[in-house]
Parts: structure tokens; C-alpha cells; sequence
């Protein structure tokens, strides 16, 4: 089991990036619901995302995708 990030991989470059330039994402979960807003931060296995002034904790295998805004 990884303990640490592998920050060659491209998703966690990808993500990391859209942290730092406070980019407004869309997750898609895979029970169908949406939740839009920006990425405060990612762990092995969670997302945070700020939506509608609320913090709300993901977990990654919840997730059916991760779109970027436009």
C-alpha cells in the first residue's frame, strides 16, 4: 500500500494543479450526484472540495470522474 504521494503520475500533477490555481471542478460521483466547486486539497484517499461555502470530504473511489470548468 502507498504511503506517499507518487507525484510523477499525471492525475496527481493534474489535480495539484487545479488546487493551486483555484480552478472550479466538477465531481460526478458514481451514485450519480454532482458536486461543483474547487479543490482544497487530496490525500491518498480523499478529495476536499469547497461548494456553496462548505467544505465537503470525498472519498476518491466514490468518484466516478473529475471534470474540469470551463
Amino acid at each position: 500500500m502507498l504511503t506517499e504521494f507518487d507525484t510523477s503520475l499525471p492525475s496527481i500533477k493534474q489535480v495539484q494543479k487545479l488546487i493551486q490555481e483555484n480552478t472550479q471542478i466538477e465531481l460526478k460521483l458514481i451514485t450519480g450526484d454532482v458536486i461543483a466547486g474547487k479543490l482544497l486539497w487530496q490525500d491518498l484517499q480523499c478529495f476536499c472540495i469547497m461548494a456553496d461555502n462548505q467544505k465537503t470530504t470525498v472519498w476518491k473511489q466514490a468518484i466516478a470522474y473529475l471534470k474540469i470548468g470551463e
